[in-house]
């Protein structure tokens, strides 16, 4: 019997679209590393990227659970002195609220090359509508 390990120019990727229009943000991002990964498929080899991709529609009406609108804060430094920022998740929803969903699923794929090729498959938007119907991405259903 052979070990199977599937090549990055073999895999056939299909579009996935996910409405996060109140649902909780982890379970939006575990749903969308999933299918970023391509855990969910029989091809899966964790060294090679087979993952699919995601379109994330409505970023701002993701729902945060407990008190994490005001407690949770997102912090970023430039390297020089001063640059430190810090800012709520109500903030950075108002400002920002692709950044909300796109960390939360950056922290769960892995940080290295293929973290980083398996990211930029990741497309997020703040309203109902994207850019590509072209692919015509299937809707993925939460339970």
């Amino acid at each position: 019997m052979k070990t199977f390990s599937a090549k990055a120019t073999e895999v056939t990727r299909k579009w996935w679209v996910i409405d996060a229009k109140d649902q909780v943000l982890g379970q939006v991002a575990v749903r969308a590393a999933n299918l970023l990964r391509g855990k969910a498929k029989t091809i899966l080899t964790p060294h090679v990227d087979t993952g699919d991709f995601v379109v994330v529609i409505n970023a701002e009406k993701v729902r945060l659970t407990g008190k994490k609108e005001d407690q949770k804060s997102y912090m970023s430094f430039s390297g020089y002195v001063g640059g430190h920022k810090s800012e709520n998740a109500r903030a950075r929803r108002v400002r920002h609220p692709e950044l909300l969903v796109e960390r939360a699923v950056r922290g769960m794929i892995p940080h290295n090359r293929l973290g980083r090729a398996v990211y930029r498959k990741l497309k997020v938007y703040r309203g109902d509508s994207h850019p590509h119907t072209a692919q015509q991405p299937q809707a993925v259903k939460f339970i």
